[in-house]
């Protein structure tokens, strides 16, 4: 890599990081707002569902901002944006408060995919290699972000905490505004005058494109990506409070401070989903794509099935499950956006990833809400029922794209 594709890598490598951080550390606060708020599992699902929400809901208009303006002040904001969200989430006295702080967050969230994808696309030479780190610091995200969550609230109030986690944000702002790099440095001249320019894409143009784009098969594969985050959301939203209820993680005191063993099983099986999203993408470019999404979400519904029978049947099953669900869930996205790249006309791409993290992160965000509800009028074995639900049904359109590909 040359010098400004490393620098570029660089930088969104820290944007990618910030995202997965603050994402998967809100679990880890659902548990406790339970305890602290008025309010039932379903209410907060509402609630924390529709600050999700908004990072899908946002990724069109992001998406369409980063291809006319420049990335870098966009990811900055964005930075700054979350970190925002934790300021309001850290003073919130009551529900509504702590609604506008995951609101906040959700709306500067929104902007990173679409902008850093987009920059890495059109500003790197070696886009593969920018990817593959850009992947990693986006694990490197997941792992950190609840590991630091669950080890502050070992020691501080988690108002404390909130406020203390928006440090990073300012701290990855200040770096980032630092780090210099040619945004069309990986485009022909003939392309980089249509980059960046300001404009706006009409309405003609966009509806135009958009319709290009849903011919054929990417309507289905936009079906499995919000089915993927129905089950992604719907799944970690209240996992680690379901953790937290079992009584094989009942709290532990070492030297007059308490510890939620519930949490750490909780950032690890996050942990082993960086293995599972490296494995998703070797796995990708090694055999077709369709039968590795088809697998992968099988396997997701055996053990979403499996979960409620592990938890009864001892803390080694349970682990297992555990271990087995962060890399599967992982593992399922590179996947996805091999599939997305596959299905998606060349000169709408940038589009097409907007789209796809509306499916993904907006109408899935709805998962956090269906499990808030089924917690709250049935059971946890009824949400991994539900959740094997979604995964069955991604299996048979994936199963369909493979029959059409047979006759085609």
């Amino acid at each position: 890599m040359d010098s400004n594709d490393r620098a570029l890598t660089a930088f969104t490598m820290i944007g990618h990081a910030m995202f997965h951080t603050y994402e998967l550390v809100i679990p880890i606060f659902v548990a406790l707002w339970l305890g602290v708020f008025p309010v039932t599992a379903a209410t907060l699902g509402l609630i924390v569902g529709a600050g999700f929400a908004l990072i899908g809901v946002g990724a069109l208009p992001s998406g369409i901002l980063s291809d006319r303006y420049d990335s870098k002040r966009l990811i900055i904001g964005a930075m700054l944006g979350m970190g925002g969200g934790f300021v309001l989430l850290s003073i919130a006295p009551n529900v509504v408060v702590l609604s506008f702080g995951l609101l906040l967050w959700g709306l500067a969230a929104s902007v990173y995919h679409p902008a850093g994808l987009s920059l890495i696309s059109r500003g790197a030479k070696e886009r593969g290699t920018a990817f593959a780190y850009h992947g990693l610091a986006g694990n490197l995200g997941v792992a950190v972000g609840p590991f630091l969550g669950a080890i502050l609230l070992a020691f501080f109030h988690w108002r404390t905490v909130a406020l203390l986690l928006v440090v990073p944000a300012l701290l990855a702002a200040i770096i980032s505004w630092r780090i210099e790099f040619d945004e069309t440095a990986g485009v022909d001249a003939s392309e980089e005058a249509t980059v960046a320019d300001g404009g706006a894409a009409s309405p003609t143009e966009l509806l135009a494109q958009s319709k290009l784009l849903f011919t054929g098969g990417f309507a289905f594969v936009f079906l499995i990506a919000m089915l993927y985050g129905l089950y992604y959301r719907g799944v970690f939203t209240f996992l680690p409070d379901i953790l937290a209820s079992v009584p094989l993680f009942e709290p532990v005191s070492i030297a007059g401070e308490s510890f939620l063993p519930s949490q750490y099983v909780y950032a690890g099986l996050l942990m082993l989903g960086g293995v599972g999203q490296y494995v998703g993408g070797k796995l990708s470019d090694r055999v077709t794509t369709e039968y590795a999404l088809v697998g992968t979400f099988a396997v997701l519904v055996l053990i979403s099935l499996a979960f409620v029978p592990a938890v009864n049947a001892g803390l080694a099953p349970l682990l297992v499950v555990c271990a087995l669900l962060g890399f599967f869930v992982y593992m399922e996205a590179p996947i996805n956006q091999a599939i997305i790249a596959k299905y998606a006309p060349s000169d709408v791409h940038g589009l097409s990833f907007g789209y796809t993290y509306l499916g993904t992160f907006g109408v899935g965000a709805l998962g956090a809400a269906v499990a808030g509800a089924v917690l709250t009028y049935a059971n946890t074995a009824a949400l991994f029922a539900v959740l094997a639900v979604f995964a069955a049904l991604a299996v048979g359109i994936g199963g369909y794209l493979i029959v059409q590909g047979r006759m085609a």
